[in-house]
């Protein structure tokens, strides 16, 4: 089983590696280039697959590195359930046996992201979180 992640200021060894892309509607990439660059400064080796990431993607970038710690997906498009719903089959073949970490704007009203993160969480993601408003993130919340 993977060890859990640790706080980004601490300093890390052992080339831990996570898997890092934007669902497979959105083309948003600041989140996802901030989030590489403080795993990269926290020591992480970061495979960084971009926007527009299918399941497919994700699935094979973890059978290129079958030793991924996570893998943290972005989404600020509202559309989260509907690019990642075939994680669940993923997990369940055990194409990825990693924790996974969505995060971002999972819908497109404040009623819809709620309603989304328990899809979501259903799905069997470990940690799954929102932004309520641009001011007031909410913290992930583990998916598988």
């Amino acid at each position: 089983m993977p060890t859990k992640l640790q706080p980004a200021t601490e300093q890390f060894s052992g080339g831990r590696v996570i898997i890092l892309g934007v669902a497979a509607s959105d083309c948003h990439v600041v989140a996802n280039k901030l989030i590489e660059y403080e795993l990269r400064a926290s020591g992480f080796n970061v495979i960084n697959l971009g926007a527009c990431t299918s399941v497919d993607d994700f699935v094979n970038a973890f059978q290129s590195h079958p030793d991924a710690d996570a893998m943290v997906i972005g989404s600020l498009n509202g559309h989260a359930y509907e690019d990642l719903k075939a994680l669940r089959d993923a997990k369940d073949n055990l194409l990825i046996s990693c924790p996974i970490i969505v995060g971002g704007n999972l819908g497109v009203t404040r009623d819809q992201a709620a309603k989304t993160r328990e899809k979501l969480l259903a799905l069997g993601l470990g940690r799954c979180g929102g932004v309520t408003s641009a001011l007031a993130p909410t913290p992930a919340v583990e998916l598988f």
